[in-house]
C-alpha cells in the first residue's frame, strides 16, 4: 500500500519519529521532516522495512528533496534521568525545533507525545507505514544514530555496537556480562537478565 503524503490539509506539516528507543546503550535520536506536496517516492517506507543499505539511499534523497528537516540526540545520562519516554519525547521537540519554516501542524509516529508550542499535532500509531513524512523521520533518525553507534564502536569494539547498534542481543549481553558497562551504556534499563548480577 503506496503511503500518504499527508495526514491534515494544512500547509507546512512534518512527520516525527524516533530510533534507539530499546536500546541498552546510546542516544535516542529522533528526526522531523516537512517533504512537499507533491514528494513522490517509490521506496521509503518504515525505516525497519528497509535494508541498511535502502535507508544509506533514502537518506541524501530525503534531504535534498524535503522543504526541511532536523534530527536531535537525546544521550543516556539524560535518558537515565527523565526515562525513555520523555527522553524520545524531548528528542522530537529538539529535531522540531530545527526546522525552519517552523511546521504548522505535526503528525507523531506512536501515541505519546507532549504538546510542542502550540502547534497542533496528532499522534498516529505506526505512522512510519502510513504517511511519507513520518517514514522519511524514520529513516534519519535509524541512520544518524547508526552512524553515531558505529563511530562509539571504536572505542569499545568488544560490544560490536557497529552490528547491533546497541540493541539488546544475546552477543551484547554477553559483552556486558563479561567486560560489565561504559559511560555510554543506560544504567536505568535492565542491562541483563534476572540472573545475572551487574555491579553499576
Amino acid at each position: 500500500m503506496a503511503l500518504k503524503n499527508r495526514f491534515s490539509e494544512i500547509d507546512l506539516e512534518c512527520g516525527t519519529d524516533e530510533a534507539g528507543r530499546g536500546c541498552l546503550a546510546g542516544p535516542v535520536t529522533a528526526a522531523a521532516v516537512i517533504i512537499p506536496m507533491n514528494f513522490e517516492n517509490n521506496i521509503l517506507n518504515d525505516s525497519k522495512q528497509l535494508s541498511e543499505k535502502k535507508r544509506l539511499l533514502l537518506k541524501p534523497i530525503i534531504e535534498s528533496e524535503s522543504i526541511c528537516y532536523g534530527v536531535a540526540n537525546i544521550f543516556q545520562e539524560d535518558i537515565d534521568s527523565i526515562n525513555i519516554l520523555n527522553a524520545s519525547i524531548k528528542a522530537m521537540h529538539l529535531s522540531i525545533e530545527k526546522l525552519k519554516p517552523v511546521p504548522n501542524y505535526i503528525i507523531v509516529d506512536g501515541n505519546k507525545f507532549k504538546p510542542y508550542k502550540n502547534i497542533p499535532y496528532k499522534t498516529i500509531i505506526k505512522g512510519d507505514s502510513k504517511y511519507l513524512s513520518i517514514a522519511a523521520a524514520s529513516i534519519l533518525a535509524k541512520t544518524y544514530r547508526d552512524l553515531y553507534m558505529e563511530k562509539i564502536h571504536l572505542e569499545f569494539p568488544m560490544y560490536n555496537w557497529k552490528q547491533n547498534k546497541g540493541y539488546p542481543t544475546k552477543e551484547h549481553r554477553e559483552a556486558i556480562k563479561k567486560y560489565g558497562t561504559t559511560k555510554y551504556h543506560r544504567k536505568s534499563f535492565k542491562l541483563l537478565p534476572e540472573q545475572y548480577q551487574l555491579d553499576l
